[in-house]
This record gives C-alpha cells, structure tokens and sequence, in this order.
C-alpha cells in the first residue's frame, strides 16, 4: 500500500512522522501522524491509538500535550489518525460539528455523508494493516484513547472489540450520544432517524449490553464548559455500575475541555495502557 511521509522530527529520543495515503474505507487521502519510540530500534512495539475531537486532527495531540515523552518512557508507538475524510468532493457542512473534521468514528448510512464517512472502519481495520506493515508495531497489543469525540470512538472501539483493544482509556468522552445534542445531531445525519440505529455507536447502551474486562480509565474536568450538556458523566458512570464495568472515572477540579486539561494527565493515561500492553 503506497505511503507518503510528509514530515518527520526527532523528538523525545523517538520519531514523529507524518503520513499521507489513498484509503479505501474513506474513498480518498487520508492523513495520520506516528510517534516511534526508541524502543522500537529493538523490536516491534505496542500501539496506542489517539482518536481526536470536533474539528482536530492528528496534530493536536502530537502538538498539545506531550504525549510523546511519556510514550518514549514507556515504549509505546502513538498512532493519531484524522477525524474525518476531507477533501472537495467529500460532504461537509457549515457547523464546526458536523462534516469534516467530525466522522464521530461511524460508518455513515445516510446520504450525503455515506460515500466517505466510514471512520470505524478505518480505524480498526485498514489503519492498523498499514501500520503492520511500514512501521515496528505489535498488532497483538493495541490500546485506545481519545478526547472527546475521540473519546466516544475509543470507548465505542473497544467495548465493540475489546480483544482488539486491550486497553482503554478517554479524556471527557461523549460517551452517552443518544441523548445529548451533539450526538444527536450528528446521529440523525449520519444514521437517520431510526434512534435503534444509533445504540450501536453509543458506549453507555454498547456497556449496559456487553461490559469489557478492562478498566476504564476516563478524565473530565468540572470546569468543563461542555459538561452538562454535552458529556454528561454521570450517566454514563451509572449504565457501567449497573453492568458491572470496571471503570476509573476521575473528576479534575478546575479543568476545563481544553489541551491544557489533557496535557496535564496524558502521562497517566500512557502509564495505564502500558501497564496492561507491557505486560502481555
């Protein structure tokens, strides 16, 4: 599979490289940015998945948190794939959350939006093939995080395939979208109006149905300026108490939604995922 390497730094002792390609999932260019740590110059790593928010792309977490130093400690490759599949013939709209920049990790089934919007796919399927096969990666141990949006994928990824995803983790998911505008809007669009369509992308009714044996390891801010219209924790906190979930749900005082919230507890968050790939 062609791959384009757009741009790579040293950093952190490892390598973040930037990378375009063709996608067949998405039907156009896609573009991802890597982080390899040193450890890899031994042999193939783990891999832990960032998935991005409304309107972010691979450069916000690579840019914003630091992340690369704690991968770096822990050696763990960091894959950051796009939100969405851009481009002129892909849809869009004029709102921030919807269209490009915000795939909500779902296969679209609805016009105009089904042609190019299949992000779950992408990142559980044709993604990790391509990193198999350029990079030094151990397909065998694969974890998930995100933020926001990207929280709502890593945790609708993994208890959809928690043998994929060993582990898992999120910073201020939306992680009850049925029932919060957000979601909703973006549901509506992408899989119609038919609300059963929509618990298979929604990770409060996927846990109610199908608890992991992880343990999630979640992050939000009480100054959050989405908190109790968008993201809702509690709810979510209740359906994985009722299930049986194991889950480690955090409240920051004083936090906001911003990268300045997870840049401050990214190293914890690698260190949780390390402590279950490294150990595999």
């Amino acid at each position: 599979m062609p791959l384009n390497t757009e741009s790579s730094w040293a950093v952190a002792g490892g390598t973040l490289s930037v990378h375009t390609h063709d996608s067949s999932s998405v039907g156009g260019e896609m573009r991802f940015g890597v982080f390899t740590p040193p450890q890899a110059a031994n042999g193939p790593v783990p891999v832990l998945w960032y998935l991005s928010g409304l309107t972010c792309s691979w450069a916000n977490v690579m840019e914003k948190s630091g992340i690369q130093h704690a991968a770096a400690k822990h050696g763990l490759m960091i894959v950051a794939p796009d939100t969405s599949p851009r481009g002129d013939n892909v849809a869009d709209d004029e709102a921030y959350d919807l269209g490009q920049g915000a795939g909500f990790y779902l296969t679209a089934t609805e016009k105009p939006w089904s042609p190019h919007f299949a992000m779950d796919k992408y990142v559980r399927d044709e993604l990790p093939d391509l990193i198999g096969a350029k990079f030094k990666a151990d397909l065998s141990r694969q974890g998930i995080t995100g933020h926001s949006m990207g929280g709502h994928g890593a945790l609708t990824l993994h208890l959809k395939n928690p043998k994929q995803y060993q582990s898992v983790s999120a910073f201020s998911p939306i992680a009850c979208p049925s029932d919060v505008p957000w979601g909703q809007k973006a549901f509506k669009a992408y899989l119609g109006a038919d609300e059963s369509t929509w618990a298979n992308y929604d990770a409060a009714k996927l846990v109610a149905a199908n608890p992991s044996d992880a343990t999630l390891l979640i992050d939000t801010g009480d100054a959050d300026q989405f908190l109790d219209e968008h993201l809702t924790p509690q709810a979510f906190i209740d359906a994985c108490k009722a299930a049986g979930q194991n889950i480690n749900y955090r409240m920051q005082p004083g936090y906001d939604h911003s990268y300045y919230f997870v840049s401050s507890f990214i190293d914890d968050h690698v260190a949780h995922h390390a402590a279950v790939l490294n150990a595999i």
